[in-house]
């Protein structure tokens, strides 16, 4: 599936009440946790707590409509 197939598929399954901002957000989780997947692949994989700081980055990272 390619990632415009994955984003779409994704966004059909959030609420209707959500904002842009928050599906902004949404999708930029999920490019991160596709990346962080497709790093672990190739690489073997992260230590524990790098990947816990890396999720609070992805999890706090302000998105607005610039990022879209």
């Amino acid at each position: 599936m390619s990632s415009r197939e994955t984003v779409i598929e994704y966004v059909r399954k959030l609420p209707e009440e959500m904002s842009l901002a928050e599906i902004a957000r949404e999708i930029d989780l999920l490019a991160g946790i596709q990346t962080a997947r497709e790093q672990a692949r190739r690489n073997g994989g992260v230590p524990a707590d790098d990947a816990r700081k890396l999720v609070d980055v992805w999890a706090t990272k302000p998105v607005g409509l610039a990022s879209l």
